[in-house]
Formats: structure tokens, C-alpha cells, sequence
């Protein structure tokens, strides 16, 4: 077993990032900024913004938070959005999913100008990567998948891949950027009919389906490549605040089977944010290019 170790490489690209950010400062008077809309005070999604926030300040990218009330309506976020999508000093906007189920996610993401939707939602960048046309701005999770299979050298080209989860924001974008490599893909998902049938045939298996340790070792086969992005809480009286954060796989039940594997912490969760700075640092350069 060999970890896909997310913590280490996701320093790597924040140490690549750092000269070009200090370059758009001393060059072109340029400081990036990431501005954060969230809504509402669900401790995971606060916790994940202060986790931006704080890489932000730590390489040089200015980072606003726009901390909004619950009782907020979708026409009240896009005030917030239009406001932020005319200002020139901010590059990249980023609303914190998910939203409170009364407003409309669909309607608020599509009033990002999509040259500055740093989280690669809307229609628009979805569009031109489902057509393989190289969009600027994609999804961070599935870009930092794929940053991690392309590091460890993890051939796509024919294999057989198995995604457990269809959502935009990771199962369907992830699924087109495999199937862009010339990957043979699977998305199961809540209503698939004997997931481990097509589990067990993979040969890199991606599970982000929220069910904290669902894969055992009888789901997969011997020397498969696992990417776990799931993100789950559970009791657990041995630590500090009485739970600890696992994946959707169980790595001491599969650890002994797989090849490689990422681990939960320190996997997927560190490319997500290392992919979003890197996009708001990338779509500085590619306005630049567009002026000259």
C-alpha cells in the first residue's frame, strides 16, 4: 500500500505559487482576491472557510469573507454576488455549498461572472468542460483528483473507474475529466442496483457518497487505486472533542488490498484547497494575457 499523500504535494503547489504571487504584486500591483460568500452557521461550512481563509494569509492572497444571515433570500445573495462581480480588485468569488435548502443554489452560482467562479460551477465553465474545450475554471475537488493520479503516475488511459456519487460538484465533473483521459467510467449512485458488481471490477475506485466507512475490503479487488473524498464525522470517545473524521472507505479493512490510496485526513481535502488558490492565482495571468 502506497499513500496518494494530498498534504505534501498540495505544500509543493503553494510553494510554486508563492513567486507568481509576489510577480503580480512587483510587476502588474496586483494582490489576488478571494472573496467568500457563506450563509448561515453550519460549523463544517465555517470551518472550511476559515481553513481558506487562513491559507490565503499564509501565501499572500487577500481573502474576504461576506458572512451572510440565514434568513437571507437568493435574491439578496446575488445583490451581494453583482456587487462583487463589478468589483475590479476581486478575481475570484466562491459561495460555500451547501446553502440553506429555502434559496436557490442553481440561480445564486449562475450569477458569478464566470470568469471569476473560482469553484468552476457555472453553467458556462461546466459546459466547456463537458465538451473537452479547456475551460479556465473547474471544480476543485475532481482537479485535485486528477492532480494527484497525473503525480503518482497512475495510468487512465483504459481503465476501468468506478465512481460511487453523481453530484455536480464532484461525482459528474470528475467522471467527464476520466472519460477526457480515455478512462472506461462507472457513476453509481443511491438507486444503482448492486454497487459492489461494479466495484469489485475496478481498477481505481472513487467513492464520494458521504456514508463514512461503507467500503470494506470485499467491495474492491486486489491492487485497485482508491480516491476517497469523503468527508465524515463519527463518535469516537478516544479523541479530544469525542469524534474523529473518516472517509467513506474503511482504510484498515482495505489497506491491505490496494495499491494506492489517499487518506482521509490528509488526501483529497488539502488538493481542494490548493486547487482553489491556484485557480484564483491561474485566472490572473489568463486576464493579463487577454489585455496584452
Amino acid at each position: 500500500m502506497k499513500l496518494l499523500d494530498g498534504k505534501s504535494t498540495s505544500h509543493e503547489i503553494y510553494q510554486k505559487l508563492i513567486p507568481r504571487i509576489q510577480y503580480l504584486y512587483t510587476e502588474h500591483n496586483i494582490i489576488p482576491n478571494l472573496s467568500v460568500i457563506i450563509v448561515g452557521d453550519k460549523p463544517e461550512s465555517l470551518s472550511y472557510v476559515k481553513m481558506k481563509h487562513k491559507k490565503c494569509q499564509e501565501i499572500g492572497i487577500d481573502s474576504n469573507i461576506c458572512h451572510l444571515d440565514e434568513n437571507n433570500s437568493t435574491n439578496d445573495i446575488i445583490k451581494q454576488i453583482q456587487k462583487l462581480n463589478k468589483d475590479p480588485e476581486v478575481n475570484a468569488i466562491l459561495v460555500q455549498l451547501p446553502l440553506p435548502k429555502h434559496l436557490d443554489t442553481q440561480k445564486i452560482i449562475a450569477s458569478i461572472h464566470p470568469d471569476k467562479d473560482v469553484d468552476g460551477f457555472h453553467a458556462y465553465n461546466m459546459g466547456l468542460l463537458t465538451i473537452n474545450q479547456n475551460p479556465n475554471l473547474v471544480p476543485c475537488t475532481p482537479k485535485g483528483c486528477m492532480y494527484l493520479l497525473k503525480k503518482y503516475s497512475i495510468n487512465l488511459k483504459g481503465k476501468n473507474i468506478v465512481i460511487i456519487g453523481k453530484s455536480n460538484i464532484v461525482g459528474l465533473p470528475l467522471s467527464l475529466m476520466l472519460m477526457h483521459e480515455n478512462a472506461t467510467v462507472t457513476v453509481c449512485h443511491i438507486d444503482t442496483k448492486d454497487i459492489k458488481q461494479h466495484t469489485r471490477n475496478a481498477d481505481i475506485l472513487v467513492s464520494a457518497c458521504g456514508v463514512p466507512e461503507l467500503i470494506k475490503s470485499d467491495w474492491i479487488k486486489e491492487g485497485v487505486d482508491i480516491i476517497d473524498i469523503g468527508i465524515n464525522f463519527v463518535n469516537d470517545i478516544e479523541s479530544k472533542n469525542g469524534r474523529k473524521l473518516v472517509g467513506d472507505v474503511d482504510f484498515n479493512s482495505v489497506k491491505d488490498k490496494v495499491n494506492y490510496i489517499t487518506p482521509v485526513p490528509g488526501g483529497v481535502g488539502p488538493m481542494t484547497i490548493a486547487m482553489l488558490l491556484q485557480q484564483t492565482v491561474d485566472s490572473i495571468f489568463l486576464n493579463i494575457c487577454k489585455d496584452m
